[in-house]
């Protein structure tokens, strides 16, 4: 056997386990760490897919074990993708053009240490959204955010944090009971609030910035996947519309991310649009979306868009919902199953223990 032969051979293994590698039901950061690269990870397939055919012989059964098995991770790789091309069909429907209430929404890691605070500035300045939402802000960042948005913008909730987790909260909309509460980490802060629309209808918002799964600070996904789950049951029971919002620290086709729509009804503008990479800017080649904003049925989308370069390792999201309830059943999900509210609760149970 040739040492091309068996160099296209490890390169087809390779690719074939990193596509089942995002499927093993494990929480170490070793494994979830590949739900990211989704789309690189296509890429990888379909060219050793491609250059296997350089040595491919017809007879050989196990040549035509690998091209099967790499054609059968192209089609699950591809099947992910399509839902973000605009080949699909969209998850949350465009806004009629006669509705009048609308909620403009921009989310913002601003990276702690980064000192290019009037590019933050300048771009949620461009977008002018209703709520801001500013994550990785510690005294510094929110002393100098005031300075610009303060008066702009009468309510805010402040969340100042020297350990990257900081949250900074600005709403044109009046806020009704707001609530800063640590239902995981007492050093992970999230944002509970009720928010009055100019059509005086209340929503219920979530801002969350979960933990990534690192082996620096969290060697396993059971933290940042149990905050989700705690989230999508509050979403559940809520007897209001409701947006969450922020730096997920997870993509929109992982496995937690999935269960996390299923349980909470909420749905993803992203989807039949586009992948909207907010992560990581300053790499063209590693990105992927890991900043969200999900919004239940009552919501449709006016505009969707990734912001400039702030100096941040991620790019800003910007939607711009209308509020449209009386046509909610249209894109509605279907109820969760048990097993999926079973599975969010195990979750959760996972890291209570």
């Amino acid at each position: 056997m040739s040492i091309l032969k068996i160099i296209l051979r490890v390169f087809g293994l390779i690719a074939i386990v990193l596509t089942i590698f995002p499927y093993i039901p494990l929480d170490t950061w070793v494994i979830r760490v590949f739900d990211f690269p989704h789309l690189q990870l296509t890429v990888l397939t379909v060219l050793a897919f491609l250059t296997y055919f350089f040595r491919f012989e017809i007879k050989n059964r196990l040549d035509q074990v690998v091209i099967v098995f790499l054609l059968g991770c192209i089609i699950v790789q591809v099947q992910k993708i399509y839902t973000y091309t605009p080949l699909a069909q969209y998850e949350i429907l465009n806004a009629n053009e006669d509705a009048e209430t609308t909620i403009s929404i921009y989310a913002a890691n601003v990276l702690q240490k980064n000192d290019k605070k009037n590019l933050v500035v300048e771009d949620a300045q461009d977008n002018s959204a209703d709520v801001l939402l500013f994550t990785e802000t510690n005294e510094e960042w929110i002393t100098s955010l005031n300075k610009s948005f303060g008066k702009t913008y009468k309510y805010k909730v402040e969340v100042p944090l020297d350990n990257t987790y900081g949250m900074l909260l600005y709403s044109k909309y009046k806020l009704v009971d707001p609530k800063v509460k640590y239902i995981v980490e007492d050093t992970i802060p999230s944002i509970h609030t009720k928010l009055i629309l100019a059509s005086k209808d209340t929503v219920q918002l979530f801002a969350i910035h979960p933990a990534p799964p690192t082996p620096q600070h969290n060697p396993s996904s059971v933290d940042r996947d149990a905050e989700m789950m705690k989230i999508a049951l509050m979403t559940n029971s809520s007897d209001y519309p409701v947006i969450v919002l922020g730096d997920f620290n997870d993509v929109a086709w992982s496995e937690t991310t999935k269960l996390f729509q299923r349980v909470s009804g909420l749905l993803d503008s992203r989807k039949g649009r586009g992948l909207y990479n907010t992560y990581n800017a300053k790499s063209y080649i590693m990105r992927w979306p890991l900043d969200h904003v999900f919004s239940s049925a009552e919501f449709r989308v006016k505009d969707i868009q990734v912001g400039k370069d702030i100096g941040s390792d991620h790019f800003p999201f910007f939607t711009n919902f209308t509020f449209e309830p009386s046509l909610s059943v249209s894109q509605e999900l279907t109820e969760p199953t048990e097993e999926e509210m079973r599975n969010a609760k195990d979750q959760i149970e996972k890291e209570n223990s």
